[in-house]
């Protein structure tokens, strides 16, 4: 985790972001903090880092990477946030990890997009991340690779939006974590477990989550994971810190005997992130 000293949505690179909105530092902070004491009430344990100065979305350390036992494959993010990329590299080489670049030229969101359950990787396209840097990823780090698409914004033409401030296509779920979680990774005496908006997904994409038996699925309604964030968490398997404002899912979860945290958030929504942007899993 790094921190929300910078914080800032004045470039709006994503549907979420509202330029006109002002952010309260303090306040932003404040959850950050609140996130931070969730996660180590979870039982995780933080490397906290100073955040990169000057950039707007630099609490957001999730899109930093996808990192695997001691390899880190770097992403390449929108111009906004081009300056975190060294900064980024250089906190994982000071933790240890080997550097692994995606080829020029690609978008790649790291963690954001990519989402490890065990043996395997579900991945976003289309916005932040190319197939083809996913498919370098996965194989770099022995991931099997299932590929995704959200559904795009569109404008009242019904035409796909291309973000004015990014100049890249956008989407509500621009990153998969927006859309779906890992709540367990599976083991030898348990399945995997994800939760996942049916609706934020193109029909291809449903249908191919839809007829995927490898790991149990809880289903988010539209209504939770665009407004209130529902499917942007951390799970350690056993404890879930999550929104505050999904009441559906959260009983859900907590039916199958997950303990929840529910941190309140407003501050760092209105940079189109929220509780698992804001974390870089180390330890896949």
């Amino acid at each position: 985790m790094s921190g929300a000293d910078f914080f800032d949505d004045s470039q709006a690179i994503n549907a979420l972001m509202d330029s006109s909105a002002p952010i309260d530092t303090a306040a932003a902070t404040a959850e950050h903090a609140n996130i931070k004491a969730a996660l180590e009430q979870a039982g995780v344990h933080i490397v906290q880092v100073h955040p990169p100065e000057g950039c707007q979305d630099g609490v957001y350390t999730a899109n930093w990477a996808l990192v695997r036992g001691n390899r880190a494959v770097m992403a390449r993010l929108p111009n906004a946030r081009q300056a975190e990329e060294p900064y980024a590299e250089q906190v994982l080489r000071d933790l240890g990890k080997t550097i692994i670049h995606v080829p020029e030229g690609l978008k790649f969101s790291g963690q954001g997009d990519s989402l490890p359950c065990g043996q395997y990787l579900f991945c976003g396209s289309g916005y932040r991340s190319d197939p083809a840097a996913q498919a370098f990823a996965a194989e770099a780090l022995g991931y099997d690779r299932i590929q995704l698409r959200t559904i795009p914004k569109r404008n009242w033409l019904g035409r796909p939006v291309i973000n004015a401030a990014s100049g890249w296509p956008d989407s509500y779920f621009y990153d998969i974590d927006l859309a779906l979680s890992v709540l367990r990774t599976p083991s030898a005496s348990q399945r995997g477990l994800i939760a996942w908006c049916p609706q934020a997904f193109t029909t291809e994409s449903r249908r191919l989550l839809e007829t995927f038996t490898e790991v149990d699925k809880i289903e988010v309604s539209f209504a939770e994971a665009k407004r209130a964030f529902a499917c942007n968490l951390v799970s350690t398997g056993s404890t879930v810190i999550m929104s505050a404002h999904a009441p559906v899912f959260r009983t859900e979860l907590e039916k199958r005997g997950f303990k929840v945290l529910t941190p309140e958030i407003t501050e760092l929504a209105k940079g189109g992130g929220y509780i698992r942007c804001t974390t870089l899993t180390l330890d896949n």
